[in-house]
């Protein structure tokens, strides 16, 4: 049988541990998974756009498990009552090719990328940061602030959305957080100015400029998490070239990041590489630094992985007949008869 998970078994598991161990555990996990990048088998995810989004699946594999996400992100749901971005994932045996879990992945995919955008921090940011403007705050916004206040040691955030709605939702949501100043601004640049971490979480589908090279500080590290598709950007390119620049799979994010700006030999550094030592992450107090986020299926194999492993601790999930269970694996014609012995019956 397939485990299936829905929203509220997610909602229990973070309940139970709490959020910021949550965020701190997944952050550790993509960590180690990245540590561990030459064994996956890894594409770049298979994009359909349409005039108003995307629907993508993204697959990865290790000698052991597969897994893949279906996902899409479609900016103008919110006038259907609908998720911009929405979400399912698979995770199945390699040897067997039998799916063990299927969850849902919104509510998920929502702390592995706050968990991601820590994870990059911690050795992109500089030591000692306090205070993060947060631009675009929307469905995501409180993953973020939460991972870098927990997980970072972020006192401050300076909010800033032209949706003022979205900026009081997420005040009335963290006003309550020991600790954690919320400054509301009326600019992106007024948001920006003195902060250490600026992250970048938009919605709309356009190549827009949220970060212009004037507004950029001596030390300023840039987690860019909006742009996620073609013909969608948030820095512009002066940024990207005053900065060093992190991505997470760079055959994918030179289509769908910022990076897709940029020329063919605009160099950039893959974050597995800064995590085994292999290259550099921070080198100077004063350098700027971009991680270019556009999300990859490692870390929703690594999500997959673990709200497995703390579902099952907590008896969580429901049994789920998603493939016949079958008396002689070469009768699959059996499995009809009970229905048509049904419909004799009635």
């Amino acid at each position: 049988m397939t485990t299936f998970l829905a929203p509220q078994d997610i909602a229990r598991i973070v309940h139970a541990h709490g959020l910021p161990a949550v965020l701190n555990r997944l952050a550790d996990t993509i960590a180690a998974d990245f540590r561990r990048w030459p064994e996956f088998d890894k594409v770049p995810r298979v994009a359909a756009h349409s005039r108003l989004g995307v629907i993508e699946l993204m697959p990865v594999a290790d000698s052991e498990r597969y897994s893949f996400k279906y996902v899409n992100g479609h900016p103008g749901n919110g006038a259907h009552g609908l998720p911009t971005v929405m979400a399912f994932g698979v995770l199945a045996d390699v040897a067997t090719g039998q799916p063990l879990l299927l969850s849902e992945l919104t509510l998920t995919t929502a702390l592995r990328t706050a968990a991601t955008s820590l994870m990059a921090a911690r050795v992109l940011a500089r030591p000692g940061a306090r205070t993060m403007a947060l631009i675009g705050n929307g469905a995501q916004a409180e993953f973020q602030a939460l991972a870098f206040h927990h997980g970072l040691g972020v006192r401050e955030l300076r909010l800033f959305d032209v949706d003022p709605a979205a900026t009081a939702k997420l005040v009335r949501n963290l006003r309550a957080v020991p600790g954690l100043v919320l400054t509301v601004c009326a600019s992106t640049a007024e948001a920006v100015r003195g902060a250490d971490i600026v992250t970048t979480i938009t919605a709309d589908k356009r190549n827009a400029v949220i970060i212009e090279p004037g507004m950029l500080e001596p030390g300023m590290h840039l987690n860019a998490v909006g742009g996620d598709c073609p013909g969608k950007t948030e820095l512009h390119r002066g940024v990207l070239e005053a900065a060093s620049v992190f991505v997470e799979y760079e055959p994918q994010t030179r289509i769908e990041g910022d990076l897709q700006q940029m020329p063919a030999d605009f160099a950039v550094t893959e974050l597995w590489r800064v995590l085994t030592g292999q290259a550099s992450g921070r080198q100077r107090a004063d350098e700027i630094t971009v991680f270019d986020s556009v999300g990859f299926a490692l870390e929703d194999f690594s999500a997959l992985r673990l709200v497995q492993q703390l579902a099952a601790e907590l008896g969580l999930g429901v049994p789920l007949a998603l493939i016949p269970t079958l008396a002689d694996p070469k009768d699959l014609f059996a499995q009809l008869q009970p229905a048509a012995q049904a419909l004799k019956a009635a």
